[in-house]
């Protein structure tokens, strides 16, 4: 009986990992390449960072920017000093 259980338990866990229902911030934005940064700026204020971990290369800013990886590479070149984030204000 243990062991009948023990193999039910274990066939569920590896079917409920197999499927993917993950729900993240980043999958709710549309991925959307911008013309310009006032474009970009509208709807996020501080920019575009690639990821949380980057610096800010080009002085004092006033918004943090949203972090997505997706959509910094969809307008990366908007990031005019190479500093892994697009559009910084």
């Amino acid at each position: 009986m243990k062991k009948l259980i023990t193999i039910i338990l274990s066939l569920g866990l590896v079917i409920g990992l197999s499927f993917s229902f993950t729900d993240s911030a980043e999958a709710k934005v549309k991925i959307k390449t911008y013309k310009n940064c006032t474009a970009l700026n509208k709807d996020f204020k501080g920019g575009v960072a690639r990821t949380s971990k980057v610096k800010n290369k080009g002085g004092k800013t006033k918004y943090k920017p949203y972090v997505s990886k997706a959509l910094y590479d969809a307008n990366k070149s908007r990031d005019r000093d190479k500093d892994l984030i697009a559009c910084e204000r």
